[in-house]
């Protein structure tokens, strides 16, 4: 019989075995992961943007920019609830049944409210912040200008409250037989 999932909180992981209730681990996987996914809904029907994003610690929120005109955008004016996960993947598990094959894997889902940010010195921080993640090794006002008002002004900076957050992760033993990466026997 199907299990009902209505009465089950969101961020509830339902395999016990895979649950990483860390708060310090899921910050890390947040600081870490270079691309996070942001889940939305319009009219019943879901929508899923791939980003660059950082984790804000202090603020304990998302912090992501788009367009300023577009589907996200528009979205999230209209529903502010919202997903957001990342993910990492390890190495591949090969097993004697097809439907034993397995993957480790690392992830984090949070579920938040999005806003739109409209103050400049928000938006300031939140795209140095973004910089600051992605180009650790450049210096605002050395390497760089930072921006400016009228780029502020192209830009949509989307802040995700946080209100509730999972790990989940499944790690094999270093010498899992066969145990292989992805990318070594995928030529791309």
């Amino acid at each position: 019989m199907a299990r009902d999932f209505t009465s089950i909180p969101p961020a509830k992981v339902t395999r016990t075995d895979r649950v990483v209730s860390d708060d310090i681990w899921i910050k890390q996987m947040l600081h870490r992961a270079p691309v996070g996914y942001l889940a939305t809904i319009l009219d019943g029907q879901p929508f899923i943007n791939s980003n660059l994003y950082v984790y804000d610690e202090a603020a304990h929120a998302i912090y992501m920019h788009t367009a300023k005109v577009g589907r996200t955008r528009d979205n999230v004016q209209r529903e502010e609830r919202v997903c957001f996960t990342v993910t990492s993947m390890g190495r591949l598990l090969p097993a004697p049944e097809a439907l034993e094959f397995s993957v480790e894997y690392a992830g984090v889902v949070v579920f938040g409210t999005a806003s739109i940010i409209e103050s400049e010195a928000e938006t300031t921080h939140a795209l140095q912040i973004l910089l600051d993640k992605y180009a650790p090794h450049l210096t605002a006002g050395e390497d760089y200008r930072p921006p400016i008002q009228d780029e502020l002004k192209r830009t949509t900076v989307y802040k995700i409250a946080i209100e509730s957050w999972s790990g989940k992760k499944k790690e094999a033993a270093e010498d899992f037989p066969g145990a292989y990466h992805y990318s070594d026997v995928v030529a791309g």
